[in-house]
């Protein structure tokens, strides 16, 4: 049996912003490029949110900088293809996500990059059965996201592009440069229909894993996603993405006090910059990336806990262990630095001290 929309666990972005995308499509009366969904500036009013003319409310998908996404938007009206970098929980994949899903209608065109993927997966592959049978054809090919997005004229997305061996990423040179993908066992080749374009992700601490080779890095214009400037841009963050996964996974519990959220956010950003919000501590980091996204699941898993074992009220303890999981990657080194900032900096503050006790006692 085939799910419906409304029961998958996890909608892509043109399902669930299919009102969003409607509006802005009647509203959008500026130029399109060939086979874009949304003109630029339409494509940057969905990631940001905004009040269209008529009154309807689109919301932010990226809480950031607007300049980053006019970049962003812009690179992929050219020729050029786009690559997000940034520290991990930066929200490259969200953002790659709604590019896609608001410049071609359809996000679904995915490669994820891993240790193990192969040419194959980025070029093309063989049905072996059709192949051992009637040898190269058209109908034994198999074609990839890349090759789809090509004769589609839509938006490729490769994930974690320096997870993948140099000598598979560099398939994709030609791609990029010529625009086409040569299919020498058919003597033929696929060239890409106007509106193609890759988007690439990768996060720097991959740095030296498969570093790009200097004839891949000049097909992309790069945009550096930076984690949230100040502390309320960051909360703001968790707070909607909570949300909106609460609904999604339909978590028994009540929506978190905007009190703890800021107080996780803080706890956060504290550890990850090595000194207290007020500049007037320093403390050591952890070996954790402590990013946006991961405060965020701290923050889902203390929701699952508090509706399903407590009473639908998110508590510091309901947050304890799955923080201190999120904060000690290492045993030993970041134990460390999370019991200094138990007791140098937590076990301080008056207002925090439910938050010291719940913590002291998972430690």
């Amino acid at each position: 049996m085939t799910a419906t929309t409304a029961q998958v666990m996890r909608q892509h972005a043109e399902q669930q912003f299919a009102e969003e995308l409607a509006e802005l499509a009647k509203a959008d009366d500026r130029a399109r490029p060939e086979n874009w969904a949304l003109s630029p500036w339409a494509v940057v009013r969905y990631l940001m949110g905004g009040t269209l003319d008529n009154g309807f409310a689109v919301s932010p998908k990226y809480i950031g900088s607007p300049r980053l996404m006019e970049i962003a938007v812009a690179t992929l009206a050219t020729d050029r293809a786009l690559l997000l970098y940034g520290v991990p929980g930066t929200a490259k994949s969200w953002v790659s996500e709604h590019l896609a899903a608001a410049i071609s209608g359809d996000s679904t065109l995915l490669i994820q990059g891993t240790a193990g993927t192969s040419e194959e997966q980025l070029r093309y592959g063989w049905n072996y059965a059709q192949l051992l049978a009637n040898g190269p054809s058209e109908k034994a090919l198999v074609p990839s996201p890349m090759m789809q997005a090509m004769r589609l004229g839509k938006i490729a997305r490769v994930e974690e592009l320096t997870r993948i061996p140099a000598d598979v990423q560099d398939s994709l040179i030609t791609v990029l440069s010529e625009k086409t993908l040569p299919i020498p066992e058919l003597a033929s080749e696929v060239q890409a229909v106007r509106g193609f374009s890759v988007i690439a992700t990768a996060n720097n601490r991959d740095k030296g894993v498969n570093e790009l080779s200097a004839a891949l890095k000049r097909r992309f214009n790069t945009v550096v996603l930076p984690v949230p400037a100040s502390e309320e841009d960051e909360v703001a963050i968790v707070v909607k993405r909570v949300a909106e996964m609460g609904r999604a996974l339909q978590l028994p519990a009540e929506p978190p006090a905007l009190k703890e959220v800021r107080r996780i956010v803080q706890i956060f950003r504290e550890l990850r910059n090595g000194k207290t919000e007020d500049g007037k501590t320093q403390i050591k980091s952890p070996t954790s990336t402590l990013s946006t996204a991961e405060a965020i699941s701290v923050i889902n898993s203390g929701l699952a806990l508090a509706g399903h074992f407590g009473d639908g009220v998110l508590r510091p303890h309901d947050m304890a262990a799955g923080l201190i999981g999120a904060v000690v990657k290492d045993p030993v080194q970041d134990s460390v630095v999370w019991n200094e900032y138990l007791e140098t900096v937590m076990k301080e503050r008056a207002d925090w001290k439910d938050l010291y006790r719940a913590f002291r006692d998972v430690s």
